[in-house]
């Protein structure tokens, strides 16, 4: 059977999405082959450009490796180039350095600002919708708060410390919820007064966020004007200056920052690519995300017009994967024979963060949130992006840089998690937890300072079916419980307590199970000693610290569960989870064994990442 070949042309949600499900689909048909082109070697999490351009985490953040998203898909190969031409005829993607043949294509190359021809909004204004925008607005709103703080003349001053974002959709509002937590940061390192850096939201229509419900948007109104946002309604920008921007209310706003948040059309790089097209540029498709007119090539994401009940599809990332998945299954279905799949949008609700602490969000058509649940709500959907993507990589790195590695307190916990801190005052817990340990093991391995060794025929195990009657083992672990203390520390004379007297039921039928009989008992005991005296030495010369200390965990979990751990000794497990702080990478082997694993284990699975493919 002849090569079947499937270009997907665009890496952002649509793209993405739809070259997962192809190659998931499609994964035991070796004739198929699907190339993704971009122009980019790399996703961009474009939900986030607003905490790039804010200040708030770091650029490369949102930078999603192709080769990582695609590693284990055989039959997906990656292309960083620019498509230039299609030639329908011969079934063709023209890109600047190669061509494609194609018996399905898949367009996806997204959006891009609108400025509606407003005058100026090109040469003088930023816009946000792409990786190379929010670092260009990061840089300048640095820069300019910089070369203010150096500025004599007020009024230049005050122009340059005016930042004003056009637009207050999900983009605008969003961007300018970055500023109001990035200003305080700003001040205090360009040592000027907060009061004088002035935020404005501009929007030509008479309410904000106008695609949320009333309720949710006067709330987010109501916290900008708290925020000392100035907001102006009614008042389209109709030209924008390097130094000023004119209103249609006649009102000029002195500032050297327009960030326009306005709308969004078609890439306009697809002009020429034969589509029939509708409003703001966006390419017509059918219920099947077929472009109209042209046969197996199909739209989806940003770029797609279909109208759904009178409306087209929103410009939005569950609309993006959604298209996504309905041109996989339709291609999938002609290729692997089927019926057609209608496309049936499910749009679980909408999420809007006004800063890192504070958001909206409206969900299932019913649920309102606002505050601290509606930011955690909005995390718990970016992690089942990566879930659905099958990216746990990403999703861990998403964790770390919003809630590990955040800076100025700028996240939903407002920097408890921050763990940017020194781990060498973690080194002397460590190695004396370790030491502890390693007596411990010891005693057990040779019966040293009146223990009784566990490698002898001595049971040590507190079952009633391993014990001996004729031995008095139960009355003397009776005599030495007799009177117990309840303490978390020990007092002199007190005999301490047990967590547990005698093990739970449902435990000690696991016991029963895997120790059923004296032999079996014996082994168990040697065996623990011997990971014991491993995870002490683990500890004390810092290997693998994270997994030795949750293994101590488990210990003292199963032995306070056997009967055999006392209350006094309970600081074992909060010490174990303060050392999984990273404690090892200070004089210990972590230092050296982890950044070599994660290189060896990254480039095992992932293959080698390239600035172009």
């Amino acid at each position: 059977m002849p090569q079947i070949n499937i270009v997907v042309v665009g890496g952002g949600f649509a793209g993405v999405s739809a070259a997962k499900s192809l190659s998931k689909k499609l994964k035991k048909n070796s004739d198929v082959v699907i190339t993704l082109i971009d122009r980019h070697p790399y996703h961009t999490y474009m939900t986030e450009l607003h905490e790039v351009a804010g200040g708030r985490v770091e650029p490369s953040a949102i930078q999603y490796d192709l080769q990582r998203l695609f590693s284990r898909r055989k039959n997906v190969q990656l292309v960083t180039d620019n498509v230039t031409e299609l030639d329908h005829q011969n079934k063709t993607v023209i890109t600047e350095n190669g061509q494609y043949a194609y018996d399905y294509l898949v367009l996806g190359m997204g959006g891009e600002a609108n400025d509606y021809g407003t005058p100026g909004v090109k040469e003088n204004g930023f816009t946000l919708w792409s990786w190379e925008d929010a670092v260009r607005i990061r840089r300048h709103i640095e820069d300019t708060v910089a070369a203010a703080a150096r500025e004599r003349d007020a009024e230049k001053r005050a122009a340059m410390l005016r930042f004003v974002v056009c637009g207050s959709g999900l983009t605008g509002i969003e961007m300018v919820g970055e500023l109001i937590d990035w200003k305080p940061v700003l001040a205090d390192k360009y040592h000027i007064d907060e009061s004088e850096i002035e935020l404005v939201v501009v929007e030509a229509l008479p309410e904000i966020l106008a695609t949320i419900p009333r309720v949710s948007s006067n709330k987010v109104e109501k916290y900008l004007t708290k925020k000392k946002v100035r907001i102006l309604k009614n008042a389209p920008v109709v030209n924008v200056a390097p130094d000023n921007v004119e209103l249609k209310t006649d009102e000029n706003l002195p500032t050297h920052t327009l960030i326009w948040a306005a709308g969004v059309k078609a890439n306009t790089d697809t002009d020429e690519f034969g589509v029939e097209k509708a409003r703001a540029g966006r390419l017509v498709a059918n219920e099947f995300m077929e472009a109209k007119g042209l046969e197996n090539v199909y739209v989806i994401g940003d770029l797609v017009y279909y109208e759904e009940n009178g409306k087209p599809t929103p410009q939005i990332v569950q609309a993006a994967e959604q298209t996504g998945h309905t041109a996989a299954k339709n291609i999938a279905a002609a290729i692997q024979g089927g019926e057609k799949h209608p496309h049936e949008s499910n749009y679980q609700g909408t999420l809007v963060s006004v800063g890192s602490t504070y958001g909206v969000a409206y969900l299932f058509d019913k649920i309102h949130l606002s505050g601290f649940f509606a930011i955690l709500m909005k995390h718990i959907v970016n992690l089942k992006y990566f879930v659905d993507i099958n990216s746990l990589y990403y999703l861990v790195q998403y964790i770390f840089h919003e809630f590990f590695h955040i800076k100025n307190k700028r996240n939903i916990f407002r920097g408890h998690l921050s763990r940017y801190g020194n781990v060498l005052w973690s080194v002397p817990l460590r190695v004396f937890y370790g030491s502890m340990w390693l007596v411990e093991g010891l005693k057990k391995a040779f019966g040293l300072l009146g223990a009784e060794s566990w490698f002898g025929d001595y049971v040590a195990l507190p079952f009633s079916w391993l014990q001996d009657p004729a031995s008095g083992a139960s009355e003397v672990v009776e005599e030495t419980v007799a009177k117990p203390v309840f303490g978390l520390s020990y007092a002199y004379g007190e005999e301490p307590m047990m967590i547990f007297k005698e093990a739970p039921g449902w435990f000690e039928s696991i016991m029963k199970i895997m120790i059923p009989n004296t032999e079996m008992a014996l082994f168990f005991q040697k065996f623990m000693t011997y990971v014991e005296i491993a995870i002490a030495l683990a500890l004390i010369f810092g290997l693998f610290t994270w997994l030795t200390s949750a293994a101590t965990i488990g210990l003292v979990i199963s032995f306070a569960l056997s009967g055999m751990f006392y209350w006094i000794n309970i600081w074992f497990i909060f010490v174990a989870i303060a050392l999984m702080n990273g404690s090892g990478r200070a004089f210990g082997l972590d230092y050296y064994v982890i950044p070599w694993i994660q290189k060896k284990a990254g480039s095992w699975w992932y293959g080698k990442e390239k600035s172009l493919y």
